[in-house]
């Protein structure tokens, strides 16, 4: 995900996702790369699926700020290197903090952020997707191996949401909002930042 590309390169596809932060996101992050190469994204889990909305980036904004501050800060444990078998995507799935994603999921879809899924909410870290058929099996297992050898702790703290929205090329994400969990302190960064003040701040 980025600060600021050109708006005209933005599409109607937003996203509301938790940054992992170190020592496991600069080790997912070259596992990605190792796995999907050129991919730049940020470690992440996401907690409303990229979706088109009904309403304007800022009327999605304010649901989601208003909503966040009733969500504690919580702790997420990663498990395991797993494959969707519809969709083929490698990820890494969620123990503990899995109710409480899927908690925030179904808080947060709704109003215009309101969408129905192709699948279920199923809290993970992806790896890797839109792969082919021949590649899967060797990834799988790339990525299993890989991930067996990281020997830090594979907990991580989520306080804070960002609101992204996606853009013609489908590989980068521009940050739009960051939502603190457990009370009310947000702040818009890019186009929206720009909109609102100098410092971006939500009042």
């Amino acid at each position: 995900m980025n600060a600021d590309p050109n708006c005209w390169n933005r599409i109607n596809s937003f996203a509301l996702v938790s940054y992992i932060p170190e020592p496991l996101a600069g080790f997912l992050d070259r596992l990605r790369q190792e796995l999907v190469p050129n991919c730049f994204l940020r470690a992440h889990v996401t907690i409303l699926p990229p979706r088109p909305i009904c309403t304007t980036p800022q009327e999605a904004w304010n649901v989601l700020r208003a909503i966040a501050p009733s969500f504690s800060p919580f702790d997420v444990e990663m498990t395991d290197v797993e494959i969707f078998p519809v969709s083929d995507v490698i990820h890494i799935g969620i123990g503990a903090g899995s109710a409480q994603l899927r908690e925030m999921h179904a808080a947060m879809n709704v109003s215009g952020l309101c969408f129905q899924e192709a699948f279920a909410y199923y809290p993970h870290v992806t790896l890797a997707q839109d792969l082919k058929p021949d590649q899967i099996d060797e990834l799988v297992a790339a990525g299993r191996k890989r991930w067996s050898e990281f020997v830090q702790g594979r907990k991580f703290h989520v306080d804070q949401v960002v609101f992204v929205q996606n853009t013609r090329n489908k590989k980068e994400w521009i940050d739009l909002g960051e939502c603190c969990l457990g009370q009310d302190d947000s702040r818009l960064v890019g186009v929206l930042a720009d909109s609102a003040g100098e410092d971006g701040r939500s009042i």
